[in-house]
């Protein structure tokens, strides 16, 4: 047949490890970003490291664990075993090779079986090991996964362990930088799960005696707390948890071997049907399960024995077994919760009344509000069948079968030529858009009675399907894009607003961004180039030549979609909403917007004298 394509054996090659690694990053570390989320790849290649020295110190070798990060060079240098001399080529550079593969050394380990320092290896553009024992070193350096050099010394006064350096690859991580937000974030939860572990981080020290309570005291301030933090602890299992007293929403901090669970899992889900069936058996009462568990601070670990994930990045428990001769995840949870929980609301009358008052109250609250409720969803059920506000995407958060769901993302955006111009540039799998009309109301210290009784936020809130858990979140980054002048601003306050007053989760977890959009277009005839500040401006003004065209974007409407495709595509530039670690969301609110204040006056003149500074620089 005329024009058919011969299929031999030279159709067929065989990718070496790196290769394969390289072009298809996505199955090794999850999805790449620029390091603006708390799961992009580059904190992957860091937790992958620091993963191998974690399993160190679970076998005892090595208390101390040091890492530095300066720009984009990573070191991380642990004083365990050290790798046999002889492997350290092989052990980051051949696949399946490891001690993990050993269950007896490594029965309930946390890498990636194998694949953990080869994958960091293949996606740097500079790798060193050099591992220290019995008075002697040896070191290797790679290229993207190309040995370049090695070395073996015969003697050396260092002290045993291992030392990776590591620089990712800029042409898979594009404009990257590590946050040290996350870093910071990561290394706590180490030092949590594994109390007497001391990490330095670029000179900071890190360490928990108390474990999971230690997680939940920074977690949520004492004067919130509504009874003190119950801590429990068994082989294989350790738990946690309060109730918040301003909180609405439930919040669980979910880990298996060390690993954080971020979307729960299996044992996440046992431990929330453990904690309702243990209250009521112990009140003797058939609570409802969202009154048991509205405003509950927790946190759960477990270690399994060769637990199964639902992705390479091992976000999500799959495992319904403990492994070994122990029962089901399910059935070991539940009678840990069983046991312990019920033997502590026995031994402590006070936090038993405090919590029964707590559920009492919640019952209450949500009596009050089923009316409410019941015509809100039937609004929103309406609203959705010719609903011009949510303009959804194909695949979402919950859907974990699928690659893309991590890049699942809803943009909230003001104005309809806004709206429109995101719309038409969108990518319709993954990018969905909710258009608000106007600006949205000040929540601050209003009960939840209005996320129904206003329209926008009750449209807002069953886009999100966050009434009832943030497990059925439809999207993984919710991102706010308005434009960069004062109104802009001010429906971005009132929408942070919203989310810490009813779901300060979605911030914790991450979920919430502010869209960067340029403020500069600079061309010649050759060259368009897109400056998001004045530095970036005068750079290019200096590359493009003579006389290049500015143009000044005052706001999102006019931005074409035919542009705005490269600020929501692979460049895209996001800010991530962060807590200050130091204040308390109950602060915080009060401070942004509460009644006027002298300090916030005293702070809004020092800040926006910094803001007319760039806006004059940028004129």
């Amino acid at each position: 047949m005329a024009g058919e394509t011969k299929y031999t054996e030279d159709n067929i090659r065989s990718l070496d490890w790196k290769e394969h690694i390289r072009m298809r990053p996505g199955m090794y570390i999850g999805k790449l970003g620029d390091g603006s989320s708390a799961d992009d790849g580059i904190y992957i290649l860091l937790k992958e490291v620091i993963d191998n020295s974690i399993d160190e110190f679970v076998m005892g070798a090595g208390k101390t664990i040091e890492v530095s990060i300066q720009g984009e060079r990573v070191i991380v240098r642990d004083y365990g075993r050290g790798i046999p001399l002889g492997k350290v080529v092989d052990v980051v550079s051949k696949m399946n090779t490891g001690g993990k593969y050993d269950s007896r050394a490594f029965k309930k380990s946390v890498g990636l079986n194998g694949v953990g320092t080869k994958a960091v290896n293949a996606l740097s553009n500079y790798f060193r090991v050099e591992s220290t024992r019995d008075g002697k070193s040896a070191s290797a350096e790679f290229e993207r996964g190309e040995l370049q050099d090695k070395e073996m010394l015969d003697e050396t006064s260092r002290r045993k362990g291992t030392k990776i350096t590591f620089v990712p690859d800029d042409e898979i991580f594009k404009n990257f930088k590590y946050r040290p937000e996350y870093v910071v974030r990561m290394l706590k939860y180490y030092v949590y799960l594994n109390p007497g572990l001391t990490i330095i981080f670029n000179g900071e020290k890190y360490y928990s005696e108390n474990g999971l309570k230690d997680l939940l005291g920074e977690t949520i301030n004492e004067s919130d707390r509504l009874y003190p933090i119950i801590h429990l602890r068994g082989e294989d299992i350790e738990i946690a948890l309060t109730h918040s007293k301003t909180q609405y929403s439930e919040e669980y901090h979910s880990f298996v071997n060390g690993q954080n669970t971020t979307q729960g899992g299996t044992h996440q889900a046992a431990f929330r049907e453990a904690i309702v069936k243990t209250i009521r058996e112990f009140y003797n009462k058939n609570y409802d399960a969202s009154d048991v568990r509205k405003s509950i601070v927790s946190a759960i670990a477990v270690k399994v024995m060769e637990p199964v994930f639902e992705s390479q990045t091992k976000t999500k428990l799959g495992s319904t077994e403990m492994g070994g001769k122990l029962p089901t995840v399910r059935t070991f949870i539940n009678d840990f919760v069983k046991t312990q929980l019920d033997n502590y609301l026995h031994k402590n009358a006070e936090t038993a009344d405090a919590l029964q008052r707590k559920i009492i109250q919640a019952e209450r609250e949500r009596k009050e509000l089923s009316g409410i409720r019941k015509l809100a969803k039937d609004r929103a059920k309406k609203a959705s069948l010719h609903n011009k506000k949510l303009r959804d995407c194909r695949v979402h958060l919950t859907d974990n079968k699928k690659d893309a769901h991590l890049d699942s993302t809803l943009f909230i955006t003001e104005g309809d030529s806004a709206s429109g111009s995101i719309t038409k540039s969108r990518n319709v799998n993954t990018q969905a858009v909710f258009s608000l009309r106007g600006k949205p109301l000040n929540s601050y210290n209003m009960s939840k009675k209005i996320v129904y009784e206003n329209e926008e936020f009750n449209l807002l809130q069953a886009a999100l399907n966050i009434e009832d858990s943030m497990e059925d979140l439809r999207y993984n980054k919710i991102v706010i894009a308005t434009d960069a002048d004062v109104d802009g601003m001010h429906i971005r306050l009132l929408l942070i607003t919203f989310f810490l007053q009813f779901f300060p989760e979605l911030i914790k977890k991450g979920h919430l961004y502010i869209l960067q959009t340029p403020l500069f277009r600079v061309r010649n005839k050759k060259e368009t180039r897109y400056c998001y500040t004045p530095e970036e401006r005068a750079q290019a003004l200096a590359e493009l030549g003579k006389n290049p065209e500015i143009t000044r974007f005052k706001g999102l409407g006019e931005i074409s979609p035919d542009e705005f495709v490269h600020f929501i595509g692979d460049d895209i530039r996001l800010d991530p909403i962060m807590l200050d670690e130091n204040m308390s969301i109950e602060e915080l609110l009060k401070f942004y917007m509460g009644k006027n204040t002298p300090d916030r006056q005293e702070f809004i003149i020092d800040n926006l004298k910094v803001e007319l500074d760039v806006v004059e620089e940028s004129a």
